[in-house]
């Protein structure tokens, strides 16, 4: 990335201003803005997201809002409730309160002498889920917003639950937030309170992860904040942006369709980044679209924001299998809309362990497959967030414990851009079973490359709101869904789909192995496939990211990334450790120094589904001078064939003596998971 000085508008920045709540609470904000705003009122944008504007987010807000400040905006980054030196407690995500809490500064802010009474929205990951549920409930000043890497779907499409499949990211991100809010407030922001707030905080938190368990299907809990429920409700402007390497990619696609007001889309090779610091690369010069895109929609400008094509996608070229790519070779393709009139949902045949032409009539037993439980170990994370290599690796080993069905080599070059879809007619003969769909480039040389996946929990296989239990030997037709790509198939590489019937650790097992029959005669794979003549549309150019310059830091002690598998054949105990620590870090403007390291551990035993286990532990801690706080945090799931169980710790010290210490302990029904 570029560094360039903000832009062309002298600026100020206001570390710290309380934002009041109508229910007196106050939240704390950080605000850039151009010095003329004093007389010259600009239009503001709101980033509202729970991870600690003073420190944790500090270096990556001050390469975006000083840059949308020095060209005209008043950038306003918040802490949620209860984060960061906000007041109150964070008790879960995209409750009511939030929304309050969100349309309260909304509203703040269109009220400044600075502001022109227009305002956006925009942010990455919660705050991008945010910005599209207030586009939902129309705040008045809300002109526009930038949603990334998000979802519209809670249930069916977020980090608790695919297809029906409990995620281990669901207890990855459970205890990420529960570290995040064992966090104290910082005193140089909020005085001799910082102990109360703390305090308060820790007596009043509770792992998350309860209460998404006690949450299997899809119900109000989930729907709540899934705009997917009624897209009509949104009434400005969406710019929608995600990465092939993010797991929020499908939601782009529903809201070009979905949605009735102005929109854009846009989806490169990156994982969950913004695209000026995308990765994997290219990086993008997203800021300056980002500026075009307000300047249109806040201060109607006819720049041509909303020319050329609604959707632009990153056409991945083919590549051997790597847990992680500095670059994705490729280009960039545009569509006019969505479902796209390039795009044709072409059905290729299922025969015995060969995918074939369309139209084609193959013979083919029934075939059968029960994975072992090592089938998954190449998965990578759910969601790719590069750091460290996450990307899911050579499918070969993976393949030889799945049911495999592979085209003949290519004779000419395939694109495909959408989500394929698996249309099968199985059996199986447990009452509760899960089916992993993976479709492959396959190299000459026999390396298998992961395109994209989808995860299907059969007793879901009718309504994610009423699962149904299956009956052992009876045949069911069933639409596994893929997630979306953009992906080129060489001449001479094949198409390979392999279905298995787990994927740990990636999602949660059955209660019990299942054996799984697939019945290819009545199966089909469905591939949307882009047409070459769709080259003729012109293609997205983008300038070259930039960015103002990040704020300094020093580090104190370097971290360590590690992503080991591990295999005792002895006892037959194998696990996945992920250590995730970005050693120590002083913010070199407040003199702060900063811990975070989080160890995940998947294990299990030969093929014992009952001995599934993930452990995940967090040290976050904060010190400056004589003030020196951490938190230690760590939660356990196990399950067995009724329920799943949850143990959770929380330790807080203050100069290395522990000032709070509790335990939680859950038992929580399966409900057919």
């Amino acid at each position: 990335m570029r560094e360039v000085n903000p832009g062309p508008l002298p600026i100020q920045e206001e570390e710290h201003v309380w934002v009041p709540t109508r229910d007196g609470a106050r939240l704390a904000a950080r605000i850039w803005r151009p010095i003329a705003s004093d007389t010259e009122p600009v239009p503001g944008i709101l980033e509202f997201i729970p991870y600690r504007k003073r420190d944790l987010t500090a270096l990556r807000d001050s390469i975006h809002h000083p840059y949308l400040a020095g060209h005209g905006y008043a950038g306003v980054r918040a802490d949620l409730r209860g984060s960061g030196d906000s007041e109150g407690v964070l008790v879960d995500e995209y409750v009511e309160q939030e929304f309050r809490d969100a349309e309260d500064v909304l509203a703040w802010v269109a009220k400044q002498p600075w502001c022109s009474g227009r305002t956006g929205m925009m942010g990455i990951s919660w705050g991008g889920f945010n910005a599209l549920q207030l586009a939902a409930r129309r705040p008045e000043s809300l002109g526009a917003i930038a949603a990334l890497s998000f979802s519209d779907d809670r249930y069916a499409d977020d980090v608790h639950y695919m297809g029906g499949c409990l995620l281990s990211d669901n207890l990855s991100w459970a205890s990420t937030m529960f570290a995040y809010t064992s966090c104290p407030p910082d005193p140089q922001v909020v005085g001799s309170r910082w102990r109360e707030m703390w305090h308060e905080r820790l007596d009043a938190m509770e792992p998350w992860i309860a209460e998404w368990l006690r949450h299997q299907r899809r119900d109000a809990y989930w729907r709540r904040g899934s705009v997917c429920e009624d897209y009509s409700d949104v009434g400005c402007p969406v710019l929608a942006v995600s990465g092939w390497a993010d797991g929020y990619s499908n939601a782009v696609f529903r809201l070009m369709q979905q949605l009735t007001v102005p929109r854009r889309g846009l989806i490169g090779p990156w994982s969950h980044k913004y695209p000026h610091l995308g990765q994997p690369g290219p990086a993008i010069g997203f800021l300056q679209a980002l500026v075009r895109w307000w300047d249109h929609w806040l201060k109607d400008e006819d720049n041509g924001a909303m020319d050329g094509p609604m959707l632009c996608t990153w056409m991945q070229e083919s590549m051997p299998p790597s847990t992680a790519y500095d670059e994705r070779p490729g280009r960039w393709v545009g569509e006019p809309g969505w479902q796209s009139p390039h795009v044709e949902r072409v059905r290729y045949p299922l025969g015995d362990h060969r995918i074939g032409q369309p139209g084609e009539q193959l013979d083919a037993p029934p075939l059968s497959v029960e994975s072992p439980l090592s089938v998954g170990q190449f998965a990578g994370k759910w969601c790719s967030y590069n750091a460290p290599p996450d990307l899911p690796y050579d499918q070969r080993e993976e393949d030889g414990g799945s049911l495999v069905f592979e085209s003949a080599p290519l004779t000419g070059r395939c694109e495909i851009l959408g989500g394929p879809v698996l249309h099968a007619t199985l059996e199986v003969d447990r009452p509760a079973a899960m089916v992993a769909v993976r479709l492959s480039d396959v190299a000459p040389d026999g390396r298998a490359t992961r395109a994209t996946y989808g995860l299907l929990n059969l007793t879901h296989r009718r309504d994610h709101a009423e699962p149904e239990a299956l009956e052992p030997g009876e045949r069911y037709r069933v639409r596994v869904q893929l997630n979306g790509v953009a992906q080129a198939f060489p001449a001479g590489h094949r198409i390979r789909i392999a279905l298995s019937t787990s994927y740990w650790p990636l999602a949660w097992p059955p209660p019990e192995p299942v054996r799984l029959v697939v019945h290819p005669q009545d199966s089909e794979l469905e591939l949307p496939v882009r047409s070459s003549a769709a080259d003729g549309v012109p293609a997205p150019v983008f300038e070259e990211p930039e960015g103002a310059p990040a704020l300094t830091s020093t580090m104190i002690r370097p971290g360590e990334q590690r992503w080991t598998l591990s295999r005792d054949l002895v006892e037959y105990r194998s696990a996945l450790e992920v250590v995730k620590d970005l050693g120590v870090v002083r913010m070199d403007d407040t003199d702060l120094e900063l811990t975070r390291r989080a160890v995940e551990r998947y294990s299990w035993i030969g093929d014992d589904f009952a001995s599934v286990r993930g452990e995940i532990e967090w040290v976050m801690g904060f010190a400056r001078g004589d003030w020196d706080v951490h938190t230690t945090t760590r939660t356990v799931l196990t399950s067995d064939a009724a329920n799943f169980l949850v143990h959770a710790t929380m330790d807080a010290y203050e100069n290395n003596r522990r000032v709070r210490s509790r335990n939680w302990e859950w038992t929580i029904p399966r409900d057919h998971v």
